[in-house]
């Protein structure tokens, strides 16, 4: 399978030379991919808003900037976020991105989006929300036409470029890849239209999973597109919220995270993320202590599911 991990900003606490040497040693001990998750903002709980599932004060890195700065100090490993709350974000200014991240890190990245929970951080960003999955699809549209096509022309009901160019190109060009987040109707019809994989963080039991894959599948033929080539990750465990003290204490259990992963594995995924955030919660305090907990758990679920 492959491995992924989930950055941890709370790095950044011990400095910007321990957070290159977590960067650079989740390459070091093997695993396959470093995604970070996306937001630019949180809100505080007040009148007349939903309530947040994390606190207004969780440290977070801005996503794009941490992956520069992990391309510069490491050479193989995938970068990536999950998920990048598209809708909220202009996209073709993405499309430079996340082409610039190629560029620099000799085709490594991939784009993992998703359409986000968050009203009040759109509001803050001058979007809107009601519309946000729409707004997502063409999105996604763009931003292969500018990976794409030396003259960009694109006219949507959201978006519009007129004879614009963009270079350099990504490495990986128009197949740069895009995987979908979500777990809703929606989210499987659009990875299945626009994905080259799924990125689960939610998966509650194979019959769960299994509809859920045959949607997307249903939804590439529908589209026209190959559905075995649609690529399958889920998390572990999902991110913690507040409140979930069982979920912080999860990683503290090896076997737990193990037979989770096999689970994983025989209901199709063929990867797997780790939080480090979460292993920062269930009490790995440090950027050493951190490495040590996933040097522990690359070996053991390498043992378990290849």
């Amino acid at each position: 399978m492959k491995l992924a991990v989930e950055f941890p900003s709370v790095s950044y606490r011990e400095g910007p030379a321990m957070v290159a040497r977590l960067a650079k040693g989740i390459e070091q001990i093997g695993y396959d991919q470093l995604d970070i998750f996306d937001h630019v903002v949180m809100g505080f709980d007040v009148e007349g808003r939903s309530e947040s599932f994390y606190p207004a004060g969780m440290p977070i890195l801005e996503a794009l900037m941490t992956l520069s700065y992990a391309a510069a100090v490491t050479e193989r490993i995938g970068l990536g976020t999950e998920v990048l709350v598209l809708p909220q974000r202009q996209p073709v200014l993405v499309a430079k991105q996340f082409s610039t991240l190629d560029t620099l890190s000799g085709g490594r990245a991939r784009l993992g989006v998703g359409v986000g929970w968050q009203a009040s951080e759109y509001e803050a960003l001058g979007e809107r929300f009601e519309d946000r999955g729409k707004r997502m699809d063409e999105a996604i549209e763009l931003i292969r036409t500018c990976w794409r096509d030396e003259r960009i022309d694109f006219e949507g009901a959201y978006y519009r470029a007129v004879a614009m160019g963009m270079a350099p190109k990504p490495p990986q060009g128009a197949d740069l890849p895009i995987w979908i987040g979500g777990n809703s109707p929606a989210a499987f019809r659009r990875i299945g239209k626009y994905g080259n994989g799924w990125l689960a963080s939610r998966v509650t039991d194979p019959d769960s999973a299994k509809q859920a894959m045959d949607a997307i599948r249903e939804a590439a033929v529908a589209a026209g597109r190959d559905p075995e080539a649609i690529g399958w990750q889920s998390m572990i465990a999902p991110p913690p919220r507040v409140g979930d003290s069982k979920g912080k204490s999860f990683y503290n259990e090896p076997d737990q995270v193990a037979a989770r992963a096999v689970d994983l594995k025989a209901m199709g995924f063929e990867g797997v993320a780790l939080n480090a955030t979460a292993i920062f919660q269930s009490g790995a305090r440090s950027v050493a202590m951190i490495l040590d907990t996933l040097q522990s758990l690359h070996d053991r679920l390498r043992s378990e599911v290849g």
